[in-house]
């Protein structure tokens, strides 16, 4: 069962959009090894049993950040041990991150450091207020993006400018993440989560065993060759083809009206 925990706030709009907002705002909503947990949990869940989902929103409580990162107070003192142990934590809660066949929109409302970074870059699509402030500074302690920074934000923003930020640590602001391909729209703080919303609901709207498909067409098809990538997104595609909702979207527009689909 899907419910907001001490470091999750959940809501459902519209019967099928998700809103999950990071709830530590004490902390600049900072992830610590319960927090892991509870995205782990939520997002494992997602995959084998969505229910009546079809989008998710990931925001943060508060108006000064999204995400800050990996907590460092928690971890002042901890021993190599314990800390490789909570690492697996992170690792499996990004892993579900990005597993999640669900889309998954970030409305990025704050600051988005080191993991919180990461974070944005596993996401589907990103819009950003223009208050937001986005940083890898693992370097600066002592360690590397450990949680796919290395990977997703090179995939976001190409390769020479992920190592000019992963390697300085830099601060780049909301207009960078845009026109360097982190962030899909800039809005203004009050406008931020409506147009988050605006675009779940366009997408809740879809047929959602098509836009689970594409999802994967594209997420998966981009780690392979063109001519693989092509191959596998016709079996994305086949995929649809036998669906109620195919022959619903195919009636309803020759019935110009609006489809209704149900999933199946």
């Amino acid at each position: 069962m899907i419910k907001s925990t001490d470091t999750l706030s959940l809501k459902t709009v519209d019967t099928h959009i998700l809103v999950v907002t990071l709830d530590r705002p004490e902390v600049s909503n900072a992830f610590n090894t319960q927090m892991a947990w509870d995205l782990t949990h939520l997002f494992e869940t997602l995959a084998v049993a969505a229910d009546d989902y079809r989008v998710v929103v990931i925001t943060g409580a508060g108006d000064r950040a999204f995400c800050a990162g990996g907590d460092l107070k928690q971890r002042n003192g901890m021993s190599d041990a314990e800390w490789f142990t909570q690492h697996l934590v992170y690792e499996r809660m990004m892993r579900a991150v990005v597993g999640c066949p669900l889309p998954i929109i970030g409305a990025v409302n704050g600051a988005a450091y080191g993991g919180g970074c990461e974070l944005v870059a596993a996401l589907d699509f990103v819009y950003v207020s223009e208050t937001a402030r986005f940083a890898q500074t693992e370097t600066k302690l002592g360690i590397i993006p450990g949680a796919g920074g290395t990977q997703n934000l090179a995939r976001a923003v190409g390769e020479k400018r992920a190592m000019e930020l992963i390697l300085s640590g830099k601060v780049f602001s909301a207009d960078e993440a845009l026109a360097w391909g982190l962030a899909n729209a800039m809005f203004a703080p009050e406008e931020l989560f409506d147009a988050a919303l605006d675009a779940a609901r366009a997408i809740a709207a879809n047929a959602p065993i098509a836009v689970r498909q594409a999802k994967q067409a594209i997420h998966k098809g981009l780690q392979m060759g063109l001519l693989d990538g092509m191959a596998f997104e016709i079996e994305a595609y086949n995929r649809t083809v036998t669906t109620a909702d195919r022959r619903e979207g195919v009636l309803a527009f020759n019935e110009k009206r609006k489809a209704v689909f149900t999933g199946e």
